[in-house]
């Protein structure tokens, strides 16, 4: 179906849409209830009829576009000559309702290092609707055995076995992605630390450790000629401080909800005044 690899390529391109569905009609109508289109900021595929109601369609879906909505919406369209139109006349006889759904650009969350907090943290995150990005130096980490617990997940998960450099896998994920770095090796953490806070697309960064890690992190990163300002991007501890505990679990989900809270404030960042406060209302 057209619509559906619209769907996948708006999703690949992290570019938001709206998926437009006739939900119902009463009387005649271009198109029959179920009929769907996709519509984008500068691209449409499918159509629901054509004419003055698909306009408004493609209209109004690009203004939820603008303003970052993310509730569905019904659309009411009277196909009459006598109805008020924008768009030209379309005179079937006929109302159409079509359901506006947005489709969003999800969040993208990398973990660099699957060990035992890794892939806790990888469960707890594959059952929501987001892109996560797997990243290991170890092979054995990343078997198709060790990972079939995240089987059933809701996330799209990509998985990058790096033996050599793993640090290179920074430079090649989607904007706005949120980088965890919890490798099993300091040098490698240091390394991907590195270039991260040189990647100014990332959303957040942060390093899992302890503070007589973080100081020499710190110096380090310093000697190879990263301002205070760039160094500041990394975010460690990281994790809810009220969530205490050294199991792999415990520390997963304290940085797991860490990672919601930020997701929500990307969200609301991201849009214009006016939808920001419908989001904190």
């Amino acid at each position: 179906m057209e619509w559906v690899r619209a769907v996948q390529r708006l999703r690949a391109r992290r570019e938001a849409g709206v998926l437009v569905t006739v939900l119902s009609v009463r009387g005649h109508a271009p198109r029959e209830a179920g009929a769907k289109m996709v519509v984008a900021v500068d691209n449409v595929w499918g159509t629901v009829g054509g004419g003055n109601l698909e306009a408004l369609g493609v209209e109004r879906s690009r203004a939820m576009i603008g303003d970052g909505t993310a509730t569905p919406e019904v659309l009411t369209a009277a196909l009459s000559d006598k109805a008020p139109y924008q768009h030209g006349v379309q005179c079937c006889g006929g109302e159409v309702q079509l359901l506006l759904e947005p489709l969003p650009v999800v969040p993208s969350v990398a973990i660099f290092g699957v060990g035992h907090v890794g892939l806790e943290l990888a469960r707890i995150l594959a059952r929501h609707d987001i892109e996560l990005h797997l990243v290991d130096s170890r092979a054995d980490q990343l078997t198709a055995e060790r990972l079939g617990v995240l089987e059933d997940a809701v996330a799209q998960v990509h998985v990058h076995n790096v033996p050599v450099l793993p640090e290179l896998v920074v430079g090649e994920l989607p904007p706005g992605t949120h980088v965890v770095i919890m490798t099993h090796d300091h040098a490698e953490d240091a390394a991907l630390c590195d270039a991260a806070i040189r990647n100014a697309q990332l959303a957040t960064i942060g390093l899992i450790g302890s503070s007589a890690k973080w100081t020499r992190f710190q110096r380090k990163l310093a000697d190879d000629g990263n301002p205070p300002e760039a160094i500041a991007r990394i975010i460690t501890p990281i994790g809810l401080p009220n969530i205490t505990g050294k199991q792999p679990a415990v520390i997963a989900v304290s940085v797991a909800a860490w990672l919601l809270e930020r997701f929500t404030t990307q969200t609301t960042e991201a849009l214009p005044a006016s939808a920001q406060r419908k989001a904190q209302a």
